[in-house]
């Protein structure tokens, strides 16, 4: 299908939000590059495609982190969106806007969406147990308890998913709990939260799942979730606690996955108003804009239940689709500091330039939830090969004869090259659109080689200077 021709489309695409109490990685970069080649690629055929993003601000790591700093919580939030906003301009990601989940946008959009969802008796509560650390004096979220996961016993796993077999649980679930925090053994005390009927919703998410545009693994993994004892989900977190508080309640705040999505409309909206649009006419159940969610395999579980189950329950318009990748892994290994393949985006741009970064993922990116392995050796190779020594060969192996023709192109092209570029076209096109960006680059590639061989079995080193100007302006057009 040549989408080129296709009626126009209007689309909303968002990228996951960073957490805002560290510098990105090149993890990040990888989803970031990801989406904005999507988003560059629809707005070059002609449609209107708008990418949003955010910081997510809320919950307890960003409080440790500034205490550990000696700042406030919105100081240290400040910086890191600087230097985040900084970092993706290295890499020429081109956000329409990047906003904070720290913002009375956010505020508004978590308070409308929970009261909606009250209404619509969505809203209940009961006393739990939970992990409370004596020494802290803290209850412990759930990224703040470690232990060995309930379903196969992995040790040192974090309070709400094993790493190892994918499961995902309650904290109060994990065996042999301890915090993070302090070392020691958390006793586990009473306090009421505030629940989310998300099995009350069970037959919008089967629906969202049938409908959506998402990979066949993703609706199995989800639809496992679904059909397996789907559980009311905890959206309080007691105090002290970074966040918004919930209205109408005591110490009580909004879990921060409850106001991370809901960054998407927020960022939105503060693009909107600055730029004479109404919110009606981007996100609401009578849009005419398409929504996108490009994510990391981790997080498929909040965007593909919690997201569109919240959504709904506010009459807002749920996502179109949602496109998920799997981990960036350095030399084969998981990132990590302690290894050495922690890589800070920052420090890569130090060493290498971003733009050849973004082209080896491209070429690495597919429409699969499969992991992408950044090969040092192997990235050296290709940009030497591919770049240096394929594309922008083409144009260093012509410029010669061009500057001796007062750097003017001949009008006696080679037709038959010309029309054999261009006749990959549709091909190219429909590899951007769904995403196989290593397809589209092999193909391009096969390009740069077709002209390439041209310009060898045409010689122009051995031919009459006009010939040799014919020759190398249809190498430099086909380029």
């Amino acid at each position: 299908m040549d989408v080129a021709n296709t009626k126009k489309r209007k689309i909303l695409v968002t990228q996951a939000l960073p957490y805002a109490n560290s510098s990105l990685h090149l993890g990040h970069i990888l989803e970031a590059v990801q989406t904005d080649i999507w988003v560059r690629f629809n707005n070059l055929i002609g449609n209107e495609c708008l990418f949003f993003c955010a910081d997510d601000t809320h919950g307890t790591p960003v409080m440790l982190k500034a205490k550990e700093l000696g700042v406030e919580p919105e100081q240290l939030i400040k910086d890191v969106q600087i230097d985040h906003i900084e970092t993706y301009k290295l890499y020429d990601i081109d956000f329409t806007n990047f906003h904070t989940t720290h913002s009375d946008e956010n505020k508004k959009y978590s308070e409308f969406i929970y009261n909606e969802a009250k209404n619509k008796d969505l809203i209940t509560r009961k006393t739990i147990k939970q992990l409370f650390d004596e020494k802290e004096s803290m209850f412990l979220s759930d990224r703040f308890v470690k232990g060995a996961c309930p379903k196969c016993n992995e040790e040192n796993q974090y309070g709400d998913g094993c790493s190892k077999c994918g499961a995902t649980y309650d904290v109060s679930e994990i065996k042999n709990p301890i915090s993070a925090l302090s070392g020691t053994t958390p006793i586990h005390k009473d306090s009421e939260h505030i629940f989310f009927n998300l099995p009350k919703q069970i037959n919008v998410l089967k629906d969202f799942l049938q409908k959506s545009d998402l990979q066949k693994p993703i609706v199995n993994k989800l639809s496992e979730w679904v059909n397996d004892d789907l559980q009311q989900w905890d959206i309080s977190r007691d105090a002290p606690y970074f966040g918004f508080s919930i209205p109408g309640e005591i110490n009580k705040y909004f879990y921060v996955w409850l106001d991370a999505p809901i960054g998407y409309l927020a960022s939105i909206e503060n693009w909107a108003s600055s730029n004479n649009k109404k919110m009606e006419e981007l996100w609401s159940k009578d849009s005419n804009y398409e929504i996108y969610h490009f994510i990391g395999k981790d997080i498929a579980y909040f965007h593909g239940l919690f997201w569109p189950a919240l959504l709904d329950s506010a009459n807002l318009k749920l996502p179109d689709g949602i496109y998920v990748h799997g981990f960036l892994t350095i030399n084969g290994e998981k990132m990590s500091k302690s290894k050495g393949t922690g890589i800070l985006a920052r420090e890569f741009a130090e060493v290498c330039d971003p733009e050849t970064l973004r082209y080896y993922f491209a070429a690495k990116l597919n429409d699969k939830v499969e992991d992408i392995d950044l090969n040092l050796e192997d990235y050296v190779t290709r940009i030497n090969s591919d770049l240096v020594g394929k594309y922008c060969n083409i144009a260093s192996r012509c410029s010669s004869f061009i500057k001796k023709n007062d750097n003017k192109l001949s009008d006696n092209i080679n037709n038959e090259l010309i029309e054999s570029i261009k006749s990959k076209k549709p091909l190219v096109t429909s590899y951007y659109n769904s995403r196989n960006y290593s397809k589209a680059v092999r193909l391009i590639m096969e390009m740069a080689d077709d002209i390439n061989k041209y310009i060898n079995d045409s010689t122009p080193w051995k031919k009459e200077l006009n010939d040799a100007i014919d020759i190398s302006s249809s190498a430099l057009y086909a380029f």
